[in-house]
C-alpha cells in the first residue's frame, strides 16, 4: 500500500478503518444527503466537525466520505496531490454531462503537468505587469459606474457590479477582449457565466442525475449558456491567433494571458494544443469571476461592519495610492494593510470553505486507512475560525497578518499555515497574485474616490452565506457619496 505522509511523525498507533470512525447517523441508500441543505452545506458539515472531531465519516448516498477538518492534515493532503489525491470522479462525470472541460482545474496526471507549465508561464511576473494597463482601464470604468450611482443617489447591487468588474478584468487580461459589461446593461457574457457554476454545483450534490433522462427548462437554459460561452471563447482564440500572425513581435512579450498560453502551447513538446487552451480559458472565466467578486463583496461588508479597520484602510489608500488614474503596480504593492484586509476576509469568509478530493491510491490520513477511490471532504474553514489557532477568532482583525500582530496566535506565518484560501502544494491556485491585484485595485478605487454611506443586507443583519459552487453573501447593496 502506498502511503501519504499525513500521519504524525513517529506515529505507531493502530490504523483505523473508515467504518470505525464516529459520524452522524445515516439512512440506507441516501446516507446523510437529506440532513444537509445544499445552500449552506458547508455550515452543516462544520457543525458536524464541532461534534465529531477533525476526522469522521459521513455518507453521500451509499458512498462513504472521510471528512477532514485539521489544517495540518489538510495541508499534507494538498501537498500529496496529484499523486495520492485528485479531483473526484463525480466532478469529471457531471462536467462531462454539461459538455464542460475545466482545463487545469480538473486535469490529472501528465495532462495536468503539461497544462500547469502553460498556465504558470502565462502568469509569470513580467506578463502580469504587462496586463496592468488593461486592468486599470476596467477599474476606471467601475469608478465611472459608481460615480453615476453616487450622483444619482441610487442603491448599488454590489455583487452584480463586482461580477461585471471581474468579467471585464479577466476577459481583458486573459483574452485581450474588451467585452465592457460595466457600460452595458444588455445580454452580456456574465449572465451566461452566472448560470454555469451554480448548475454544476447543484448537479454534483444531486443523487439522481435526472437531466440525463429529462431536461427541465432551467437545464436547457444552462445548455444554451455553456454553448454561448464556448462560442465566445472560440472567437477569442481565433482573434488572438490572428494578432500573433499579424504581429510576430507579440510572441516575445504577450500582452494577455491567452496569447501567452498560445505561445507556450506552440513550443515544441509542450504537450498541449488549442483545445487545452480553450479549456483553460473557460476555467479562467468561471473561476476568475465568482471567486474574486465574492471576496470583494465580503471584504466591503466586513470593512463596513468594522469602522476602525475601514478608516485605517481608507487612510492608507488615500496616502499611498492617490488618484485612481495614477495607480501603478508599485503603488498597489505598498498597500500592506489593504492586503491584510483581503487575507482576513478570506480567513473568515473563504469562497471555497471546503474542497472535495478523492484518494487516487491506497493511502493514510492521520491514523485512518484510506482505500483508493475514497472521497475526502476537506473542511477548509474549521481551524481558520478556531480559538485554538487565532485569538478572538471570530473578529475581523487585519493586523494579525502584519508584523505588528506578534502575539502567539497573531503571527502572520502561523495564520498562513492555517488559512489556505488558494490551496497549497503543487496545485495551489496559479492566479492568486493576479486575484489579489484585482482586489486591491477595486478596493483602492472605492476608498480613494468615494465615502461609503452604507452596505446593507435584506434584513439589516450580518450577510447570510450561500453556497453556489462558491460561497457568496446574500443580497448586499451599497450606497456611496463621491469625494470632493
Amino acid at each position: 500500500m502506498s502511503t501519504t505522509t499525513t500521519s504524525p511523525p513517529g506515529a505507531t498507533t493502530r490504523l483505523r478503518e473508515l467504518k470505525e470512525l464516529p459520524g452522524p447517523p445515516s439512512l440506507p441508500l441516501v446516507g446523510n444527503a437529506f440532513q444537509l441543505s445544499r445552500e449552506v452545506i458547508h455550515q452543516g458539515v462544520e457543525q458536524w466537525c464541532r461534534r465529531y472531531g477533525p476526522l469522521f465519516r459521513a455518507y453521500f448516498g451509499p458512498t462513504p466520505v472521510l471528512v477532514v477538518a485539521d489544517h495540518g492534515l489538510i495541508g499534507a493532503i494538498l501537498r500529496a496531490r496529484p499523486d495520492d489525491f485528485n479531483r473526484s470522479e463525480r466532478l469529471a462525470i457531471i462536467s462531462g454531462d454539461m459538455d464542460l472541460k475545466l482545463g487545469l482545474f480538473a486535469a490529472e496526471g501528465e495532462a495536468w503537468r503539461h497544462q500547469r507549465r502553460m498556465v504558470m508561464a502565462s502568469f509569470a511576473p513580467g506578463h502580469v505587469r504587462a496586463y496592468f494597463p488593461s486592468l486599470l482601464k476596467v477599474t476606471q470604468r467601475l469608478g465611472s459606474r459608481w460615480q453615476k450611482a453616487a450622483r444619482a443617489g441610487t442603491v448599488i447591487d454590489l455583487q452584480s457590479d463586482l461580477m461585471r468588474f471581474t468579467v471585464d478584468a479577466i476577459t481583458g487580461l486573459a483574452f485581450g477582449a474588451d467585452v465592457n459589461t460595466l457600460e452595458s446593461d444588455g445580454d452580456v457574457i456574465q449572465q451566461h457565466l452566472d448560470r454555469i457554476l451554480p448548475a454544476l454545483f447543484t448537479r454534483i450534490l444531486t443523487l439522481v442525475p435526472y437531466w440525463r433522462f429529462v431536461k427541465l427548462p432551467s437545464d436547457r437554459e444552462v445548455d444554451r449558456s455553456v454553448l454561448a460561452v464556448k462560442q465566445a471563447i472560440a472567437v477569442f482564440i481565433a482573434q488572438a491567433r490572428d494578432r500573433l500572425q499579424a504581429e510576430p513581435s507579440r510572441r516575445e512579450h504577450p500582452p494577455n494571458l491567452l496569447e501567452a498560453m498560445i505561445v507556450a502551447a506552440d513550443e515544441r513538446d509542450s504537450g498541449v494544443n488549442d483545445q487545452d487552451v480553450a479549456d483553460n480559458v473557460l476555467t479562467m472565466l468561471l473561476a476568475g469571476e465568482d471567486t474574486t467578486a465574492n471576496t470583494l463583496a465580503w471584504m466591503i461588508h466586513l470593512l463596513w461592519r468594522n469602522p476602525q479597520a475601514l478608516q485605517r484602510a481608507q487612510d492608507e489608500v488615500r496616502r499611498l495610492a492617490g488618484d485612481p488614474a495614477a495607480f501603478t503596480p508599485e503603488s498597489m504593492a505598498q498597500l500592506d494593510y489593504l492586503e491584510a484586509c483581503a487575507h482576513e476576509t478570506m480567513r473568515l469568509k473563504p469562497v471555497a470553505p471546503f474542497l472535495p478530493l478523492q484518494a487516487s491510491r491506497d493511502t493514510v490520513v492521520g491514523d485512518v486507512r484510506v482505500p483508493a477511490g475514497t472521497l475526502v471532504w476537506n473542511v477548509m474553514r474549521h481551524d481558520s475560525v478556531s480559538e485554538q489557532h487565532f485569538d478572538d477568532a471570530a473578529a475581523f482583525k487585519p493586523e494579525r497578518w502584519l508584523a505588528e500582530g506578534q502575539g502567539l496566535q497573531h503571527n502572520a506565518s502561523q495564520a498562513k499555515r492555517v488559512s489556505m484560501p488558494f490551496g497549497a502544494g503543487p496545485r495551489v491556485c496559479p492566479g492568486r497574485y493576479l486575484a489579489l491585484l484585482e482586489i486591491k485595485m477595486a478596493m483602492a478605487l472605492l476608498l480613494s474616490r468615494f465615502d461609503i454611506l452604507g452596505v446593507d443586507t435584506p434584513d439589516g443583519r450580518e450577510a447570510q452565506e450561500h453556497m453556489a459552487f462558491t460561497m457568496e453573501p446574500m443580497g448586499l447593496t451599497m450606497r456611496l457619496r463621491e469625494r470632493a
